[in-house]
């Protein structure tokens, strides 16, 4: 009992700040292919809002805005209150990123994949090795710190990428389908991980299409279908909104009135 509260008290310092995410009328087109039309929504601090969608729907490009990989044709996004076109660097810094696909350099260890992205933000080397050895310890890794990425299980690259996105201590996560190709425990492990950083007060937000795995995080949802906005809100509020008794059932009925739109 007493180590399980040391852990907590290591999180709630190590994550000690509070954020949000604003996205206002976001558009981006691909040649003749409009990916996001108008998308509009906000994710408070301290809670997980799920980004909840079919393959396709615009899920991946609103979070490439956001972590400033893409600049949208129209509208406006910001973290923190740092524009993320206009002051992107900051935006950066407020970030931490975990992409689809875990992006690991093969040929470094654990330890030196996450230490390799704390220089980059700037972390001074005393500092530095003190964050990477709590993040090892918070996130299990330390079996397979020493070991190079290359031949890593798909649970321990996630393991790894989110220590990574973690190591400036950012004030915002956001989260790629995080838990596509995992196992049944690694998946476990992860959601337990991320309903624990959102204790801390960090801002999450993460795009799925796995109606579980949204019922079993997500504080706020956004529903998008077809690059537009079809539903937002508490999970209650949107079978509310909907008139349907569950979330899938939810879920297929905003699609389905966004389908007959087009």
């Amino acid at each position: 009992m007493h180590g399980q509260a040391g852990a907590e008290s290591i999180f709630r310092q190590f994550f000690r700040t509070y954020a949000m995410i604003e996205a206002g009328a976001l558009s981006k087109s691909f040649g003749s292919v409009r990916a996001l039309k108008d998308i509009t929504f906000s994710a408070a601090d301290g809670r997980i809002t799920g980004l909840l969608g079919p393959n396709g729907a615009g899920k991946s490009t609103t979070l490439r805005i956001l972590y400033t990989v893409l600049r949208p044709d129209t509208g406006r996004a910001s973290v923190d209150g740092h524009d993320v076109v206009s002051d992107s660097l900051a935006a950066r810094r407020s970030i931490g990123v975990l992409p689809h696909g875990a992006g690991l350099y093969p040929h470094l260890t654990a330890r030196e994949n996450i230490t390799y992205y704390g220089r980059m933000h700037g972390i001074g080397n005393s500092a530095l090795g003190r964050r990477v050895d709590e993040l090892i310890a918070l996130l299990d890794i330390g079996e397979f710190a020493d070991r190079r990425a290359k031949g890593f299980s798909q649970g321990q690259r996630t393991k790894v990428a989110l220590a990574r996105a973690l190591v400036h201590q950012p004030r915002n996560l956001l989260l790629d389908e995080p838990t596509n190709g995992l196992d049944v425990m690694a998946t476990r492990a992860l959601r337990e991980m991320i309903l624990r950083l959102r204790d801390t007060g960090i801002c999450i937000l993460f795009s799925s299409h796995v109606m579980q795995e949204v019922a079993a995080l997500c504080d706020d949802i956004v529903i998008v279908g077809h690059g537009r906005v079809v539903a937002a809100g508490k999970p209650d509020e949107i079978r509310r909104q909907t008139g349907k008794s569950t979330l899938e059932e939810a879920f297929v009925a905003a699609i389905g009135t966004e389908e007959g739109l087009e």
